[in-house]
Formats: structure tokens, C-alpha cells, sequence
């Protein structure tokens, strides 16, 4: 018996179970007698499931909780730490590369030297499209911080260093890695696997069927000319402008008097 649970979460390929922490004990010598098990057993299936057994009883979990004044920005950050800790996952299975696209773009400076091997024309100018597309996501982060892309690129190509990058958020060039800027390796990956089979089938595709958004005409108000070039009244009309006001005076003193 290795004690109760607060909490079971069983899902369609997974269950987890959340204790206290007071069964600790129990569970630690559970897994010492699992390790036993795999030091005198020889088959190699039997010691891949024991060596899972073990690293499910000897992992832990961490509950973090989220709090925000309202509903949208709670669920905000919620889906903040949601893609935070997929991107740790992603990390922990294959490592990290250096972010804000130089890993992308000095990758791109290598696509010259597999285009000399090609010797069909399409799968040069196939090559040349990768290449523009490997370095569109620096040219895209330095445009959005109010940079020249194409400044930016020769900036960083022009240092040997493979970390050397530019920091949009602080505006400075430095060494990546160092300061955090990473991204999960699977993530590029598939990131370019799922680009370069979509373009495919979009090249392959007889017809394309896509949405295109009407654009609505702006309703602007037309601007009030200068007081200068507001034509004056003709004499005639101020005649008759000024009778009238004399005329309501007049009333106005009448109704005064009749009172």
C-alpha cells in the first residue's frame, strides 16, 4: 500500500496522480526495489519497463497557479504558460538552438554550397526560394522592432560568432544564448518540415481556392475650408439679413412693452 492520492487526472493516453507528499518515503523504497529488479533481470524488454515504472514513480509534478484581475487576461496567461512549458518540453527532448532567427539565417548561408550540386534548374531556383525563406524570420522581427531587415542581416552575418544576434526587445546586438533568446530545436524543425509540405502541395495543386477579404472604403470627412476663403455675402442678401434682425429686435421690444 503506498497511501492515497488528492488527486487523479486520467486522460486518453495518460493518468496522473498527485499525492501530498506524506507516502514519499513508501514510494522511495518502492523504486529501490524496482532498481533491484533491473540489476538481476537480463532481458532487455523486461528492463525497459522497469526502468519506466521507476521513472513514472520518481517523477514529480509542479502546479502552478494562475491569477489575473480579469477573465480574458487570465486566459491570456494562461495560454502564455501553456505554450511555455510545450516549448520546455520541446527543448528537453532535443535541445535548443539560438533564437530571433539567426540559427534560421546562418543556416541559409549554406544553402549556396547544396545549390552547386543540384543540376536541375527548378531545384536551384527551389533552393533560392529556401534560402529567402530561411531568412525572412530576422528580416520580420527586425521590421516589427522599427528596424531595416536587410541592416540587420549584414550585421550579423558579419560576426563569425554563431550566438551573435540582434535583441529586438532591448535593440542591441549581442550574444543570444547567453541572454536567453533560445528557441526549442524540435520547434524549427518542424517549423520548416510543415512549410516546405505545404508549399509542395500548393505548387502541385491544379487549383487553389483561398478567402479574399473585401476591402471597405474609409469614410473620410471632408476638411472645412480656411475662413479666408469663405466667399463674402453679396450686398443684397446682407440687406435683407439685416432687416430681418432689425425686424425680430423690434418684436422682441413690442412683446416687451405689451407685458
Amino acid at each position: 500500500f503506498l497511501g492515497s492520492a488528492s488527486k487523479v487526472i486520467v486522460k486518453k493516453d495518460s493518468t496522473l496522480i498527485v499525492t501530498d507528499g506524506s507516502t514519499l518515503h513508501a514510494v522511495e523504497k518502492r523504486v529501490a526495489q524496482i532498481k533491484g529488479q533491473v540489476e538481476n533481470s537480463k532481458e532487455t524488454y523486461q528492463k525497459k519497463i522497469l526502468g519506466e515504472r521507476i521513472a513514472r514513480l520518481s517523477g514529480a509534478i509542479a502546479i502552478i497557479q494562475v491569477g489575473a484581475q480579469t477573465v480574458i487576461e487570465l486566459k491570456d496567461k494562461k495560454l502564455r504558460i501553456e505554450d511555455a512549458l510545450n516549448a520546455t518540453m520541446a527543448a528537453i527532448e532535443e535541445g535548443v538552438v539560438v533564437g530571433g532567427g539567426c540559427s534560421l539565417l546562418r543556416l541559409s548561408q549554406k544553402i549556396d554550397i547544396i545549390k552547386e550540386s543540384l543540376d536541375n534548374l527548378e531545384q536551384k531556383i527551389g533552393a533560392d526560394i529556401f534560402k529567402h525563406a530561411l531568412s525572412y524570420p530576422t528580416t520580420l522581427i527586425a521590421n516589427n522592432a522599427g528596424m531595416s531587415g536587410k541592416f540587420v542581416i549584414e550585421k550579423v552575418l558579419s560576426n563569425d560568432n554563431a550566438s551573435y544576434g540582434y535583441n529586438a526587445a532591448n535593440g542591441c546586438y549581442e550574444d543570444l544564448m547567453a541572454s536567453g533568446i533560445l528557441d526549442p530545436s524540435k520547434v524549427v524543425r518542424c517549423c520548416i518540415e510543415h512549410s516546405a509540405v505545404v508549399a509542395k502541395s500548393f505548387l502541385t495543386s491544379d487549383v487553389v481556392i483561398v478567402e479574399a477579404q473585401e476591402s471597405k472604403p474609409v469614410r473620410v470627412r471632408p476638411p472645412m475650408p480656411p475662413r479666408n476663403l469663405i466667399p463674402p455675402m453679396p450686398a443684397s442678401e446682407f440687406q435683407v439679413f439685416e432687416s430681418s434682425m432689425h425686424a425680430l429686435v423690434w418684436s422682441h421690444h413690442k412683446c416687451a412693452w405689451d407685458e
